[in-house]
């Protein structure tokens, strides 16, 4: 019965301890012993380029205008048919004599009638046309690229490291420039 008292006498203690306990902060500054700059070593990739002059063949194309069919008029052929008749039957007329007269203007009437439809229909005959697209090929000069990369190991400045020792222990702190000084916040609880 004694040993529990004993520990519930020290568990209140202890829960009250803890309600009442207050702390103190304060900052004290540590004198710095050793002050020596930093550096880390990393690879960087460097491009490098390498150019050159290529000939190369580039595709064209050339257009030009093909006759492609013969178009029969749409035009009227009649009125030289009509002209091609009288003149060949006058024609026609003067060459025969006698009953032939009359069958040489007959004859140079049909004539000339072919005739002159004959060229009514070459005067009006034109030619269709259709675009003709040539592939042809040229070299031009072109300038061609590679890149590469190489590994460069560079030295980079991190920053100061302060050392100081504070009640035995050890305390570093970076910075980026010296430090006389390194600031401590101390906490004390009771």
């Amino acid at each position: 019965m004694k040993k529990r008292r004993k520990s519930i006498a020290f568990a209140l203690l202890t829960v009250g301890t803890l309600l009442f306990a207050e702390s103190i902060q304060y900052t004290t500054y540590v004198k710095v012993v050793k002050s020596f700059p930093e550096y880390e070593t990393v690879f960087e990739k460097i491009p490098v380029e390498t150019c050159w002059t290529e000939r190369v063949p580039v595709t064209y194309y050339e257009s030009y205008q093909e006759p492609a069919a013969y178009r029969r008029p749409q035009g009227d052929t009649t009125a030289g048919a009509i002209i091609g008749g009288v003149a060949g039957g006058v024609l026609g007329h003067q060459i025969g004599k006698g009953r032939g007269k009359d069958v040489a203007t007959v004859a140079g009437a049909v004539l000339g009638t072919l005739a002159g439809e004959n060229l009514a229909r070459q005067n009006s005959a034109t030619y269709q046309t259709r675009p003709q697209h040539v592939a042809r090929t040229r070299y031009e000069n072109r300038r061609r690229c590679t890149t590469r990369y190489e590994e460069k190991k560079v030295r980079n400045f991190i920053g100061y490291k302060n050392i100081g020792y504070y009640k035995g222990r050890k305390i570093v702190k970076y910075s980026d420039r010296r430090l006389k000084r390194i600031p401590v916040t101390v906490t004390i609880s009771y």
